[in-house]
């Protein structure tokens, strides 16, 4: 391999990203366009549920229960109804997710010491979101039947006694449970993948389309001189991306980070190493960019945000989607950067992660490398 031709590869590519303005100002300012918008839009937090009661009691023991439901931050009650239509219209509608009914003779009941229903009804058309909104129902109606139970022992004067067994929950690496400091890293993860593949995806695609492959090919310029040389040159506008997109996450949606800069800097460089050759061996395998690029959107887009582990977990799938999981990068690079955003951990927990980028890197390498000697020869 010739440093020199390798050298004449990376500055003519170089210099044609240049020369196409456009191009390269999209691919600069396109990380942090789909960071604020994927990152503003995806959520996986479950507040201000719409709500409808429906109190047909109208006592003030029901009227306690609805004040409950009306003040929790997950709950977002729209008004208080007068007939079960009403609701079924709202949930027909997807105007409200829960409907709170509460039964005629509820604080009749209470006051007399017996059991009182609640009755929930949910729109189930989102299984999690309905269990989740079940789950936040369920904690008032039992913080409520613990307070009235509570004051019906002190009417009588006995002494309420303590629970036998307390749970002290103690959250960490998110304390403030905000979805945005999981799903940002992950995020740009996937973000990184799909661009830095699709920047080097229609390289080699482009020669051939435009009739300049038969000019290099007269020159002494070997197919593994001009893979790093292309790969080098779009590198550089990728390191950019990154960048952006991690000052973009820390700053503006103030995602910590407590992990090592050198840690994240050296498997960034390897992700960003094999998402670029990916997209060069893809190239060397196709005549046309319109190929080229589909394939290059079927292989990192999809792989990216079903198969990561960004959105969906990867153990509750089926055993062989868990398997076609093993071979997409950008699942390692989504475990690296929760780790070194959230957990702060180094090199004793996330060299596994990082060898296998290492290992995806130089496969792919020799195989873009041996895709265009077979479309040389």
């Amino acid at each position: 391999m010739s440093y020199r031709r390798t050298k004449a590869v990376l500055i003519k590519e170089l210099r044609h990203i240049v020369r196409d303005r456009r191009s390269l100002g999209l691919a600069l300012a396109m990380p942090a366009m789909m960071l604020l918008l994927y990152g503003f839009a995806l959520s996986l937090d479950v507040d201000h549920i719409p709500t409808l009661i429906f109190d047909r009691d109208g006592t003030s023991s029901s009227r306690t229960l609805a004040r409950d439901f009306q003040g929790s931050r997950y709950f977002d009650v729209k008004a208080m109804v007068s007939d079960y239509r009403t609701v079924e219209k709202g949930i027909d509608r997807n105007a409200i997710l829960l409907g709170v009914v509460i039964p005629r003779d509820f604080g009749k009941d209470l006051a007399a010491g017996r059991s009182a229903d609640v009755q929930l009804l949910v729109d189930g058309s989102d299984s999690n979101t309905a269990s989740i909104a079940i789950g936040y129902a369920e904690s008032i109606v039992q913080n409520y039947s613990g307070a009235v139970r509570a004051d019906l022992l002190n009417r009588k004067g006995v002494r309420v006694p303590p629970p036998p067994v307390v749970a002290q929950t103690r959250v960490w690496y998110n304390s403030s449970l905000q979805s945005k400091n999981f799903v940002v890293p992950g995020l740009i993860a996937v973000i990184l993948m799909i661009l830095t593949g699709q920047l080097t995806t229609l390289t080699i695609a482009r020669e051939w389309e435009m009739g300049t492959m038969e000019q290099i090919l007269s020159t002494p310029l070997r197919p593994a001189e001009m893979v790093l040389g292309k790969m080098l040159a779009y590198f550089l506008v990728g390191l950019v991306d990154a960048v952006l997109a991690f000052v973009s996450g820390v700053t503006v949606f103030a995602v910590p980070f407590r992990g090592s800069l050198l840690v994240l800097t050296v498997s960034t460089l390897v992700f960003l190493c094999g998402a670029m050759l990916w997209g060069i061996y893809i190239s060397a395998g196709c005549r046309t960019q319109v190929a080229a690029y589909q394939m290059g959107m079927l292989s990192t887009f999809l792989p990216g945000f079903l198969l990561s582990g960004f959105v969906f977990s990867i153990d509750t799938m089926p055993k062989w989607i868990q398997v076609i999981s093993i071979i997409v990068p950008s699942r390692y690079f989504v475990t690296i950067l929760k780790a070194l955003f959230l957990k702060g951990v180094g090199w004793a927990i996330i060299w596994p992660q990082i060898v296998y980028l290492i290992i995806f890197t130089t496969i792919v390498y020799l195989r873009a490398v041996r895709k265009l000697n077979q479309k040389v020869a």
